[in-house]
């Protein structure tokens, strides 16, 4: 089963350059880096880890191990066979093909890689087994350590019932609400009336927000939560800490989307109550090695327990950049038996660290549908001080269908939370993706919005600010005018580019160069005059009567277009460009589709005819790449506007297509269990 492809020095020596130095992915700065692995080559863990999953959080792991000096297997499915993981640890053993039951799932192939390969301990991550007993139960009874709490503790945080009793006892505020098991739709109607809306609903073994449901009474204002978590971390000998929080409020679909520790809305007092209630929970199951307590928040800071992560959180990072503790490290020191090194007072906020999850997703679906595909071209921004960049993907890695669609998680640090923000508006400007529709897009406008900015932020803040679904960045007048100056500009300099070859006019006889033009751009529906001159590397454009100053340096093979627009510093993407003047520029997180024309290119192209839109009305298109679950209509049957016709599901999420008008189907083109593509026709309507 073991799959030894090179040996470990020449593996990574291959990988040296990008991945020999943690410093340089981690929260670094030019002069110091914001949490530390600090290894004592006396203190004995262990010498050999497997990591029982993939992408990010298992390159987060082996990056640890690393510095302890500790060997790394890495298991993977059969599509994941070049995946970054993989390449980085010391050894790597195939567990199965590409569904998750058959691979990050499969009991019995990863017990049989831990026994191959003589790991010792298994650090299960974050999802897959990380919180599943019985994988724990069966590592113990080989005497391979899990790098987690123990059985009960995992049981116990589990089950949502019997973890909100033990809150309960344990003296931790609990959300009002009914205790136990509700077994009929009728009996959930009665229990909420008995309560007061707004109620949560929640799968007593559900996890990562996939099975949570809000339900609300129409009549009644819907009052927005904070989400705040409490990072813990104990040892197997009674002593607990709590790190901080964390806000996580911004989420869609219930699972989160930006982070920030510390809170904006917590004070000292009640930092120090939540910290306090978070470790007696730990201490009441006993719990050892990190994990997260997550507390809801009203506007009046009271706060609620809602249910105990029995992991390392996807989030972690940014409680390591204001703490400066290498989590990961943590864990393996508990799960050797070591004391914790600190104290309560030991732990501090040391500045304030946001995180951006980067996913492959349209985010103008649904706040983002998942998307697949290869990334033609991938670029972290960790040129940028005080940038840190989790990921598992590079420059021709697939995302694939059958995984969580995270790219990475982008986390940048300041002194102060206005400058941790500027730092992560910076970093999302300059990262660098192609070949996958993203959601930067979403998450600059997100950060850079002026109730973020202000710490004005609930669960409800994506359908509150964006009621209508997420449109892009809308383009005031100045913002306006330095996009289309920015696209003047670049479609002269690839004009006079073109005229050139090794630095002379390709035609010898070619009249002088020009330094005046004028132009028709095109943006959106308007069209707008323009007048370019140039000097030198600076443009000057009028654009509707309004001059702009545009400089750079105009190197046009690169992805990344830095540009001064009237003093201000801007960097713009040039996605594509082609010889008609169409040019997709990326500005300010959004992508703009603009035309540059001459002024007679453009009288002359008023007289071509338009292309008349198809009428979409009567073909249903899947939205997404992903698995037909269900269909529920077949040729002749009658619909209703509005009525299901069939279930796709993708990344663990299934959505429900439903017909735009009420018709006849004409024709279905699907199948339960078929896969289909972004855009694939699935069902006509007369």
């Amino acid at each position: 089963m073991a799959a030894h492809r090179l040996s470990p020095s020449l593996n990574r020596l291959l990988f040296a350059v990008k991945y020999s130095s943690f410093h340089s992915r981690c929260c670094a700065g030019h002069c110091y880096a914001h949490y530390s692995t600090v290894f004592s080559p006396s203190e004995k863990t262990f010498d050999k880890i497997l990591i029982a999953n993939r992408g990010e959080i298992a390159c987060r792991v082996i990056k640890t191990c690393r510095k302890m000096g500790i060997q790394t297997v890495a298991v993977h499915s059969d599509v994941d066979s070049s995946a970054v993981h993989v390449k980085m640890a010391d050894e790597a053993v195939c567990v199965g093909p590409a569904p998750t039951n058959k691979s990050y799932l499969n009991m019995d192939a990863i017990m049989e890689a831990v026994r191959a390969t003589g790991a010792q301990a298994v650090h299960p991550g974050y999802g897959f087994l990380s919180e599943n007993k019985e994988f724990a139960k069966r590592l113990a009874a080989e005497n391979v350590a899990f790098i987690g709490p123990d059985t009960h503790a995992i049981m116990a945080m589990g089950d949502k019932i019997e973890s909100k009793l033990i809150a309960k006892a344990a003296e931790v505020n609990t959300i009002p609400g009914y205790d136990g098991v509700v077994k009929t739709a009728e009996e959930a109607v009665t229990i909420s009336q008995q309560i007061g809306y707004p109620v949560m609903i929640k799968a007593s073994a559900g996890g990562g927000g996939k099975g949570m449901r809000i339900a609300w009474n129409d009549n009644e204002t819907r009052e927005g939560f904070r989400f705040s978590s409490q990072e813990v971390l104990a040892d197997k000998h009674g002593n607990a800490l709590w790190l901080n929080e964390r806000e996580c409020s911004i989420q869609r679909r219930n699972q989160k989307v930006v982070e920030e520790a510390p809170s904006t809305f917590l004070d000292p007092e009640t930092r120090r109550a939540m910290g306090e209630q978070a470790v007696k929970l730990a201490k009441a199951v006993q719990y050892s090695s990190a994990g997260t307590v997550e507390f809801l928040v009203d506007s009046k800071k009271n706060f609620y327990f809602l249910e105990m992560n029995t992991r390392l959180q996807v989030e972690h990072p940014i409680t390591e950049c204001i703490t400066g503790l290498d989590l990961v490290e943590q864990m393996i020191r508990v799960a050797k038996g070591y004391h914790l090194k600190y104290k309560q007072e030991d732990i501090p906020i040391n500045g304030w660290a946001i995180e951006s999850r980067v996913y492959a997703e349209d985010p103008y679906k649904s706040f983002g549908l998942p998307s697949v595909g290869r990334l033609s071209q991938y670029q972290e921004p960790l040129n940028l001080s005080n940038v840190r960049v989790d990921s598992g993907i590079q420059e021709g890695s697939d995302i694939s269908i059958y995984y969580d669609p995270m790219i990475s998680k982008l986390v940048t640090y300041g002194a102060t939370r206005a400058e941790a923000l500027s730092k992560m508006e910076d970093a999302l400007d300059n990262y660098v993706i192609r070949g996958v529709t993203h959601n930067i897009p979403l998450l600059r406008e997100i950060i850079t919005h002026p109730r973020f900015i202000s710490g004005d932020i609930t669960t409800n803040f994506l359908p509150e600010v964006y009621p209508e679904g997420f449109k892009g960045l809308q383009l005031g007048a100045d913002s306006r005018r330095e996009l289309l100056a920015s696209a003047a500009a670049l479609h002269i300099t690839a004009q006079l580019r073109s005229q050139r070859l090794l630095g002379d006019l390709r035609v010898s006889s070619a009249p002088v160069e020009l330094s005046r033009w004028d132009l028709v751009v095109e943006l959106e529906e308007g069209k707008h005059s323009v007048e370019v001159t140039k000097s030198g590397n600076v443009y000057t454009v009028e654009v509707d009567g309004e001059q702009v100053e545009v400089s750079g340096l105009w190197n046009l093979a690169s992805p990344l277009l830095p540009l001064s627009i009237n003093g201000t510093h801007r960097m713009l993407q040039c996605l594509s460009r082609d010889a008609s003047g169409r040019i997709d520029l990326q500005y300010k997180g959004t992508s703009f589709k603009i035309r540059v024309l001459s002024k007679l290119a453009a009288e002359l192209n008023s007289y071509m005819p338009e292309k008349v839109p198809e009428d979409t009305s009567s073909l249903l298109r899947s939205p997404m790449p992903g698995t037909v679950v269900a269909v529920s209509v077949k040729p002749g049957d009658t619909v209703a506007e509005g009525q299901e016709i069939c279930v796709i599901e993708a990344m663990k999420m299934q959505n429900s297509l439903t017909a735009a008008r009420g018709a006849k189907v004409k024709s279905v083109h699907c199948k339960a269990g078929e896969t289909v593509g972004e855009g694939d026709l699935l069902v006509e309507l007369e």
